[in-house]
């Protein structure tokens, strides 16, 4: 039998709660570093220009960097009236530094209050926050410093700097008493002493990382890239040689050489450098770093080195010129409002032994680089051209250049969706990348009545002697990102989409078979082989680490750690377990995903839940940094999943068609289904306050779902598309992405799908609250696609924020404002998951 208890009780059991958390929080222990005598400078006369005598107050003021919290050795505890007690220095002056940490369970403010009898300075995460100068004589009569704590307390770390002297009547002591706000009775500060916090926002976009790795044609030097943010957001460069003999770094610079890549064949590299007269090319040996000039007075333009390091390649921009009439700007295509549209591009050589600069192609055309052979006879150039009347809307020509007699081979003329060529190692064959339907749709694999999504680009071989195409990847199924037909092996080596990961196949031509290389990490975003060795190196991410590079033995397969450099900071912070997880729909497909847990997860507690999702064709992949970092959503307490749904590359060329004319049919009931079965599966889930999020197609697939389903507690939309035909029409790539997408249809002979898809047309159905983002100037998906949405939601009386991140496009990239951006969508899900709205109430309060 249940028993009522009354209202009387309760009500002193909540004042009793409130009064009991409003009480100063003291902390039971903290760590001290060994004292550090400081003494007075010679006097050489009794004031300085400012006409001030020396202090004790500029004794505390001498700078100190501060030590990691390791080298804080001497425990002490407080005694019965909650001081530190220390020992006066037996002679001169000292300065004494305690360290600590503090977290809060949730946004809040307080106050923290440290009182001594000593002149003290109190910094918080390395800031100076207070100072006091006065020397008390006693304890009672000690005066204090505080400082205000807004916002989330993520074990931010306190130092307390102590000027001690011989000369004081009082011994060394110090009080620390933090208190919430005495609004924020919900509010719950801890004292800890080790620097383990939770991930947030700034470890994504702050700290170094090697951004890819490339090899020498020998193996053994290995060129890194890093790239350093520091707080604030600026950022720095470095450029680094791993020698693999040496087994360590032989030369690192700040900064960055232009162009700075391996020569084909020589273990040297080669950049530029420019002064009025043009662009340079030099050389440099990475074990003497000597630099040698092997051209000078070229076009500042970049290059690409031929096979045998006797000529360069590049290309010279020039633009049509059309007349603007009196401000007026007429244009010339679809595409003419994108930067770029009116440039032409023509192919040159430079020969470094005469000097000579030759022109390879001329017209009206932009000629593309594809390839050259080794032995330097043949190079393969594509060309583009605008086809407006059939989807994709462009159709592209390759041809194979004679660089001896000039001649033109035409290899195809106008093809649709064939994207790129490279040669085999004997140059009899093209290794070509493109989508399914490339040459006469030879390479589908879908069901019939499908149209195949055209963003699964596959992979092809064609005989050069025969024209005839072999469809490498028709029954294989992860999407090809990147290609090389290896010399030294015969390997084809892919950069595939494999779900959510990016994996490294090899392909034996012969065998025609595909073997998967059983690498470090999940996302492979850089892969480059050696010229003439079985040596190789490789860049990638998983979902909890960053960008790490290895050097790969193409014999063994293994894999040697060269550079980690976010591991450090990766080291200080606690993440919560990703796991995998997989449920079968209605349809009978299994559809994959994945979730994160909270810090120090305790299955017995109930979580409110974050679903995450794309939905326009690409995977979530498993990545540590993104847009959207799932491990911070996780570390604010909530359990975070995402999946997979149909539609989406890297499980083959069926379920990827599924993309193309649904906008949400199927793969929404997918996301809601996956949802209840999530929520079903995992008790430890609040299936009472689930949020959803989603950017770009997926800020659509946010719109779409809430007028589908009240299944969700409060929404996010990115720069979401509300009406697909505004999209269509105004995006600089929204008719380009519906030929994919929405191949075939159009607003005048499928308005079902343009209206009924479109979520701006449901907007009546909608009653889950919904913020929408959006950058001003986003010219990929308009602004205009959002503010449909708010002007509907609010005549229609709903729950609706919309917030406008000025001067940003279609991602937000400024270091400041990306930082408020997220804090806005922590302090939405805040306000709705957790029934905590003094966040966002902070950040945008009613006027």
């Amino acid at each position: 039998m249940i028993r009522h208890i009354p209202t009387l009780i309760i009500n002193i059991l909540l004042a009793a709660s409130v009064l009991k958390a409003q009480q100063p929080l003291m902390p039971e222990k903290i760590y001290s570093f060994d004292p550090i005598p400081v003494q007075k400078p010679v006097m050489l006369d009794s004031v300085n220009l400012n006409k001030s005598a020396f202090s004790d107050e500029k004794l505390l003021a001498y700078p100190v960097s501060f030590p990691s919290q390791e080298r804080f050795t001497t425990e002490l505890a407080p005694d019965t009236a909650g001081f530190f007690n220390l020992a006066k220095p037996s002679q001169g002056e000292a300065l004494q530094l305690f360290s600590f940490f503090v977290s809060s369970d949730r946004y809040g403010k307080g106050k923290l209050t440290v009182t001594s009898p000593n002149p003290l300075e109190l910094w918080i995460d390395d800031v100076k926050r207070g100072t006091k100068t006065q020397v008390n004589d006693s304890l009672h009569h000690a005066g204090s410093v505080d400082t205000n704590l807004n916002g989330p307390a993520n074990n931010i770390r306190i130092i307390i700097k102590m000027l001690t002297s011989a000369e004081y009547k009082a011994g060394p002591a110090v009080k620390i008493e933090l208190k919430p706000d005495e609004k924020d009775s919900l509010l719950i500060y801890s004292f800890n002493n080790t620097d383990k916090r939770r991930i947030n926002i700034k470890d994504i976009l702050e700290g170094k990382r090697v951004n890819s790795s490339s090899i020498s044609p020998s193996g053994r030097f290995l060129l890194l890239n890093l790239r350093e943010t520091l707080s604030g957001g600026n950022n720095r460069t470095y450029t680094e040689i791993y020698d693999a003999k040496q087994k360590r770094t032989i030369f690192s610079e700040p900064g960055g050489r232009a162009q700075l890549s391996w020569m084909p064949q020589s273990d040297l590299l080669y950049y530029v450098s420019d002064d009025n007269g043009g662009r340079a090319l030099y050389t440099l040996d990475p074990l003497t770093t000597e630099t040698k000039i092997i051209a000078e007075g070229l076009p500042k333009e970049n290059f690409h080195m031929a096979p045998d390091e006797r000529s360069v390649f590049f290309s010279t921009k020039e633009s049509i010129t059309v007349s603007n009439p009196g401000g007026l700007r007429r244009l010339l295509g679809i595409d003419d409002r994108q930067p770029g549209y009116r440039d032409r591009y023509y192919l040159y050589r430079h020969f470094f032994d005469t000097g000579l600069t030759q022109q390879l192609t001329f017209g009206q055309q932009t000629a593309s680089l594809n390839d050259i052979t080794d032995d330097v006879k043949k190079l393969l150039f594509s060309t583009s051209e605008e086809y407006l009347t059939e989807r994709p809307f462009r159709r592209s020509s390759l041809y194979m250049l004679d660089l001896e007699s000039m001649e033109l081979d035409t290899i195809w003329k106008n093809e649709a969706y064939a994207y790129s060529a490279q040669f085999s190692p004997d140059g009899k064959q093209l290794l070509i990348h493109g989508a399914p339907e490339a040459f006469s749709g030879i390479g589908l694999n879908i069901k019939e009545g499908q149209i195949a999504n055209s963003y699964d680009t596959q992979s092809f071989i064609m005989n050069l002697a025969t024209r005839q195409v072999e469809p490498v990847t028709k029954n294989f199924d992860p999407a090809i990102n990147a290609q090389e037909w290896n010399a030294q092996d015969g390997y084809i080596y892919y950069r595939v989409e494999e779900g959510d990961r990016a994996n490294i196949y090899r392909y034996d031509p012969k065998r025609k078979k595909f073997d998967l290389l059983p690498l470090k990490e999940d996302v492979i975003r850089s892969f480059n082989i050696a010229e003439n060795a079985a040596w190789a190196t490789y860049t990638g991410v998983s979902t909890s680490n960053s960008n790490r590079s290895y050097l790969l033995n193409l014999k063994t397969l293994e894999s040697t750690l060269v550079s980690d450099p976010y591991a450090e900071r990766l080291n200080t912070l606690q993440l919560g377990e990703v796991k995998d997880w997989q449920f079968t729909s209605s349809s009978g497909d299994v559809i994959e995903g994945r979730y994160y847990l909270p810090p120090n997860f305790d299955p017995k507690k109930k979580y409110p839940l974050i679903v995450y999702y794309y939905g326009g064709t690409s995977p979530t992949a498993r990545t540590f940094e993104s847009t959207y970092p799932l491990h911070v959503y996780a570390a604010q307490d909530y359990v975070v999943y995402t999946l997979q749904p149909s539609g989406t590359t890297g499980y083959g060329q069926e379920f990827s068609a599924r993309h193309v004319n649904a906008w949400g049919d199927r793969t929404a009931g997918e996301i809601i289904e996956g949802t209840k079965a999530f929520v079903a599966s995992h008790s430890f889930v609040d299936g009472t306050r689930i949020g959803n999020i989603g950017a770009s197609y997926g800020g659509f697939m946010t719109q779409y779902l809430i007028t589908k389903t009240d299944l969700f507690t409060a929404s996010v939309s990115h720069a979401g598309i509300s009406n697909i035909t505004s999209y269509w029409g105004e995006g600089y790539w929204g008719y380009s992405y519906s030929a994919g997408a929405s191949a075939g249809s159009y607003p005048w002979n499928n308005p079902d799908l343009y209206v009924k898809q479109s979520p701006l047309f449901s907007a009546d159905k909608i009653k889950t609250p919904l913020l929408l983002l959006h950058g001003t100037v986003d010219t990929n998906v308009p602004i205009g696609e959002s503010i449909q949405m708010y002007n509907a939601l609010k005549l229609l009386g709903k729950e609706v924020e919309f917030i406008q991140v000025d001067g940003e496009n279609h991602a937000i990239y400024d270091y400041d404002k990306r930082i408020a951006w997220n804090n806005a969508i922590y302090a939405w899900f805040a306000k709705w998951l957790k029934n905590d709205a003094r966040w966002w109430d902070s950040m945008f309060p009613n006027e």
